[in-house]
């Protein structure tokens, strides 16, 4: 879990391009998507490469369970995340986002 600890902005060219996520050593992340004003956070637990994201706060109100799955290579995270609360966890890499350690 540790090279997961740290600042993650999505790179250019990617449907949400400066979309980040922080994630801390406390299991607490934060994330914000400055261009559309939205803020949220919770906790996060990662197990192998699942991740759980408990969102307990939103801009929109998009609050609830997100499974997701990640991997990290050097400064590069990809993580491919359910669309919604309560949905299931993505079988594979095929919509995974994109993000560089900041």
């Amino acid at each position: 879990m540790s090279e997961l600890i740290g600042k993650w902005v999505q790179k250019e060219g990617q449907p949400f391009a400066g979309l980040w996520f922080e994630f801390s050593e406390d299991g607490k992340f934060e994330a914000q998507y400055e261009s559309m004003g939205i803020v949220s956070g919770g906790t996060y637990q990662a197990n192998g490469n699942e991740i759980t994201m408990q969102q307990t706060e939103h801009t929109l109100g998009l609050v609830g369970e997100f499974e997701g799955l990640f991997e990290i290579n050097g400064s590069e995270l990809r993580m491919a995340l359910a669309a919604g609360p309560g949905m299931d966890r993505p079988a594979d890499f095929s919509d995974a986002r994109v993000y560089i350690k900041e």
